[in-house]
């Protein structure tokens, strides 16, 4: 004899209620395991970039180069996006001060120091992406569950009392099919918190990485801006900063 029990059971038993309760914890764990997958196969290719361009960075002979290598690769990943609001600040400065307005204000390195800073944070913020979603179902799905099973139990008590029948074989099948919300809001927070942990612990990494690559970029440009003119060709690239100042540079070390 087939027994009346199960997951199938407690869904063709469930009121209009517990059906939103279900398709809401659907859309969360959908939407974690998305992003999950999604962030996962960014953050693994952005670290990839990210090693492949510090080594170019580091074994370049000159600024120059840099500029050339950026330009073949284009912009990928936090580093090089760093790198390259760094020379486009060099070549906004050099293009001229005439008019000026309070984004530009101030002397070359805080204008420098502004642009780079703003390029860290638009990069925190798209690592962050999808964090704040994670979160929300990692402390809030537990409590929908547990709702979901209150619900269920109050109407299982209810179907018993009705019928007279409060032997335990009774009970145990009813309440028990009502436990499985709160089971199914376990599974569903569990890989949000997990996930929301371990990406939060690989941007932090990556911004305080970030934050330290951002000092050295600010001692190679900040060169190119303090050698630029007050009054500039509109068409000099930051390459021709660079190569001034690394000629300057190289002319006092031989005096």
């Amino acid at each position: 004899m087939e027994s009346p029990l199960g997951f199938a059971h407690f869904l063709a038993a469930t009121d209009g209620v517990a059906r939103f309760i279900l398709a809401l914890m659907l859309i969360m764990s959908v939407g974690t395991w998305y992003l999950i997958v999604a962030k996962g196969l960014q953050l693994f290719r952005s670290q990839q970039m990210s090693t492949a361009f510090l080594k170019a960075f580091w074994e370049a002979s000159s600024l120059d180069a840099v500029v050339h290598h950026l330009r073949k690769t284009g912009v990928q990943e936090p580093f090089s996006h760093l790198v390259h609001h760094g020379f486009t600040a060099v070549e906004q400065h050099r293009a001229g001060r005439e008019a000026l307005g309070l984004v530009d204000a101030g002397s070359p390195d805080e204008f420098l120091t502004r642009t780079l800073k703003r390029a860290i944070e638009q990069d925190k913020s798209r690592l962050e992406y999808g964090q704040t979603f994670l979160a929300t179902v990692a402390s809030s799905a537990p409590f929908v569950g547990l709702f979901g099973t209150v619900w269920g139990i109050y109407h299982a008590l209810m179907a018993i009392g009705m019928s007279g029948q409060g032997t335990l074989d009774k009970v145990a099948g009813p309440v028990g099919e009502a436990l499985i919300m709160t089971a199914i809001g376990l599974a569903v927070a569990i890989p949000a918190a997990v996930a929301y942990n371990a990406f939060a612990r690989a941007n932090r990494n990556t911004l305080s990485a970030l934050n330290s690559f951002a000092h050295d970029v600010f001692t190679f440009l900040s060169m190119g801006l303090k050698s630029a003119p007050q009054a500039a060709d509109v068409a000099a690239t930051s390459e021709r900063i660079i190569a001034r100042a690394i000629a300057q540079q190289s002319s006092r070390a031989a005096a």
